[in-house]
């Protein structure tokens, strides 16, 4: 990893980035623009540091992230995600390196599973009249959380998804 504290510093950031917008999708139900724009904009210094070369892993990486980005955006078509979800979506996977995608994915369709059960449950508990909405940006956070670490901070990273 080249700049090793820069691209550390980056990767705090989206961290803490992450973190803003599940707790603002647990809070509000949404998910700012703002706050996806920095997410994905970031993705740009952060390849430059981390040593991506120009030619062929930047559009690789931007080509692939576009290409879940694109199935979101036709989840969010069809009503069964929310607009802000789709971007952040899209924003977090320029960050993730291309064999921890379909394993980022997974855990994050798992997350929102349980998320999903749990708003049921709750919905059964506390009836209302309000349509159920999933804060699935707490999903995404939390497979985007555990890539990053699976690929950066992993010490062990003989024994993690590779």
């Amino acid at each position: 990893m080249q700049n090793g504290p820069i691209t550390l510093g980056l990767m705090a950031l989206l961290a803490v980035l992450m973190i803003v917008a599940a707790v603002s999708d647990l809070r509000t139900r949404t998910i700012s623009n703002r706050l996806n724009a920095a997410i994905a904009l970031l993705a740009i210094p952060f390849w430059i540091t981390s040593g991506l070369a120009l030619w062929p892993e930047i559009p690789l990486q931007f080509g692939a992230a576009f290409a879940v980005f694109l199935v979101f955006a036709g989840l969010f078509a069809l009503g069964a995600m929310g607009g802000g979800d789709v971007k952040m979506i899209g924003g977090v996977m320029l960050w993730i390196p291309l064999p921890l995608f379909i394993p980022m994915l997974t855990l994050m369709a798992i997350g929102g599973g349980i998320l999903s059960a749990v708003m049921l449950i709750h919905s059964k508990i506390r009836p209302s009249d309000k349509m159920i909405e999933v804060p699935y940006g707490v999903a995404i956070a939390a497979a985007g959380l555990w890539a990053l670490h699976q690929h950066y901070l992993n010490q062990f990273q003989f024994i993690a998804v590779s």
